[in-house]
């Protein structure tokens, strides 16, 4: 059984990046057949489509009664954006950047961090909470269109980041079937991934939350991995912290805001207690590096990659363990309880 749910999670992570690369090009490619602007395209079409594995295996996890699992993966992909992706990015080659342009989506990014820390507080998060986040991402959306177009800015990392990888298709036909195929791909590896992740957390003593956290959350960062990781290798960093930033605002703000719309949401304990503060901690750790000096030079890399092993670590140590399993035992007396009057 073990055996094949590590073939089953392997199997979801290889279509989860292909889909998402499939789903990425082909989104671009109808986008640009229909005539959207390059801003439009670069702050929306974009970023939601290389945030559509976070998003798929959210919410199959919700809908499949695992929620922690779903919320270990956005705040385990947002660890790993900032630590392992900008990294790894910076020791191919220092991050070049202008603080003023990207001032905006660092706040942001601190601001849908602090968010989330606020409404985790909460028990269970529903629809209203959902509703809060959607439209903090519409507000956010609305702000960056129109601050690019008072600056002339063409936005243009956004597709940048896809010439990276590839070309884009050039008929709207071969566009619209790479994206049904990549929506197939995704739901496929998100139902895969989630029943694969399921099982080996079980099997192997450890909490949905852990495993949302490392392997999930990995996996469904492959594709900002490998074009943050092409383009430091292309001279092209600016591309790298372009879609951390992007990645991390939509992951929390759109992913978690649509899970809490779909089915109610309890954080788990040591996820509240831990990973989240780990998780702001990590953003504000990134602010002082990403808006002073003019790279994000290889030993800050050197030293986001260290955090990170540290990180992965820590999240199977004993002690880690014995939280989970504690919060988890309280979780089931409480639901095993009287019900309220």
């Amino acid at each position: 059984m073990t055996v094949l749910a590590f073939l089953q999670a392997g199997g979801g992570l290889a279509l989860l990046f292909i889909g998402g690369e499939v789903l990425l090009r082909g989104a671009v490619g109808l986008a640009l057949r229909f005539g959207l602007s390059p801003l439009l395209i670069g702050l929306t079409v974009v970023a939601m489509a290389t945030s559509m594995p976070e998003l798929v295996v959210t919410v199959t996890a919700g809908l499949r009664d695992a929620q922690d699992l779903g919320v270990g993966n956005i705040v385990g992909s947002n660890i790993a954006n900032i630590l392992l992706i900008l990294g790894l990015a910076a020791v191919i080659s220092p991050i070049e950047r202008e603080p003023r342009r990207i001032l905006r989506d660092a706040l942001a990014m601190t601001a849908a961090t602090a968010a989330l820390l606020v409404l985790a507080r909460f028990e269970p998060l529903t629809v209203p909470h959902g509703l809060v986040m959607i439209a903090l991402m519409g507000g956010y959306l609305v702000m960056s269109y129109v601050n690019e177009r008072r600056g002339g800015n063409e936005a243009a990392t956004g597709l940048e980041s896809i010439e990276e990888a590839g070309r884009v298709p050039k008929t709207a036909w071969l566009a619209g079937a790479l994206v049904a195929g990549g929506v197939l791909l995704l739901v496929g590896g998100s139902e895969l991934l989630v029943r694969g992740a399921t099982t080996i957390a079980r099997a192997a003593g450890v909490s949905e939350a852990v495993i949302g956290l490392t392997l999930v959350a990995i996996g469904t960062s492959l594709p900002e991995l490998a074009t943050s990781l092409v383009a430091a290798l292309r001279g092209h960093t600016e591309v790298a912290l372009g879609n951390v930033l992007g990645s991390n605002i939509f992951n929390i703000l759109l992913i978690l805001g649509v899970l809490f719309l779909l089915t109610p949401v309890s954080v788990a304990p040591e996820m509240l207690h831990f990973d989240l503060w780990i998780l702001g901690a990590v953003t504000l750790l990134a602010l002082p590096v990403m808006l002073t000096g003019r790279h994000i030079t290889r030993l800050e890399g050197a030293l986001f990659v260290a955090l990170y092993c540290a990180f992965l670590w820590f999240q199977f140590d004993p002690q880690k363990q014995g939280l989970s399993g504690a919060g988890l035992a309280a979780r089931a007396a409480v639901s095993s309880g009287p019900d309220p009057l």
